[in-house]
């Protein structure tokens, strides 16, 4: 139950700590509206992935059970995935912090608290990434052996609340917190941050016994 938990944690800091263009203009409509509208806002971010927690628990179990021959060379392709995500988001964060390319700007009219909240979840649904961070973890993890119904509701549960906690931070933090981490030094130290989560992950997964 604590590995559950534990792994839930870092899977779901490992995918919101990052500070992109969601997180921006999660500070930035906070500052411009209120907290309530920020903390209904983060709640949607952490809604969609607790959601995409969910499927790749689910989807893992069924995948980990027909492919259970080829869950070896399976690990590695997902040691590889995480791997190759952490990459992607430290090289990306180096190039846009050297391009000192500016944040996304949000739409002129704040939108209502439940606004707000569908907008989010909606916007960090359609984030490929999010599904495929999840779905390579919870399937290399597994190691053959389906997870018991606690396992898997604990490890949602983790993910969801290390994603609201975060996400809520962000929107709590109002304008002179969102300066220091939407700026060019804070977003790229949040990236690598994230990216060195994640390449803790992709080790974890590769040294623990099949």
């Amino acid at each position: 139950m604590t590995a559950a938990l534990l792994a839930g944690l870092l899977a779901g800091y490992g995918i919101a700590v990052p500070v992109g263009a969601v997180g921006t203009y999660l500070v930035s409509l906070t500052a411009r509206t209120s907290l309530r509208t920020g903390v209904c806002a983060a709640l949607g971010v952490a809604t969609a992935d607790g959601l995409y927690a969910l499927a790749a628990v689910l989807g893992g179990s069924a995948l980990a059970g027909a492919l259970r021959p080829a869950l070896g060379p399976l690990r590695w392709v997902c040691v590889l995935v995480l791997a190759a995500l952490a990459a992607r988001g430290a090289a990306t964060a180096v190039r846009q912090y050297r391009g000192r390319r500016p944040a996304a700007r949000p739409g002129a009219t704040p939108p209502s608290p439940a606004r707000a909240y569908l907008a989010l979840l909606g916007i960090t649904l359609l984030n490929p990434t999010t599904v495929l961070y999840f779905a390579a973890l919870v399937l290399g993890s597994q190691g053959g052996a389906a997870a018991g119904a606690a396992e898997r509701a604990v490890f949602v549960t983790a993910a969801f609340a290390a994603s609201a906690s975060w996400q809520v931070l962000l929107a709590g933090g109002g304008a002179l917190l969102g300066r220091a981490l939407t700026g060019h030094r804070g977003r790229l130290a949040t990236a690598l941050v994230a990216s060195a989560v994640m390449t803790a992950l992709a080790l974890r997964m590769a040294l623990s016994p099949s």
